[in-house]
């Protein structure tokens, strides 16, 4: 079974950076398209990252502020978030799943990013 180990968040200041890590085990017979969801309590997780069959998703809350980095493609990937913002506090989740495929099958743990004014 893969396992997600993420690393990094905690809490900063409203324009503060914070960097976050994922490295995926048990992962040697499958080729692993990683991401990153976060979800705020009482809404639904979204997707905010990721990267797929040469393709480099960020969604508009986050474009031009967070940025994916595949330190091993498909093994250690990390999520650089800079200029944080209030409405960035969530419970952010490193995600994985078959290459090309479609459902994000595997999490992380979940790790909490806190921002304040």
């Amino acid at each position: 079974q893969v396992r997600l180990t993420e690393s990094g968040g905690g809490s900063v200041q409203a324009g503060g950076s914070l960097r976050l890590s994922c490295e995926a085990s048990n992962a040697a017979h499958v080729r692993l398209a990683m991401g990153w969801h976060r979800q705020v309590p009482g809404k639904e997780r979204e997707v905010i990252a990721y990267f797929d069959a040469g393709t480099t998703f960020y969604a508009d809350s986050v474009k031009g502020r967070f940025t994916m980095s595949a330190d091993n493609p498909g093994v250690t990937e990390s999520l650089q978030m800079n200029n944080l913002q209030l409405d960035d506090t969530a419970i952010y989740y490193c995600a994985a799943r078959p290459r090309g495929s479609g459902a994000w099958s595997y999490w992380g743990q979940g790790t909490q990013v806190t921002v304040s004014s």
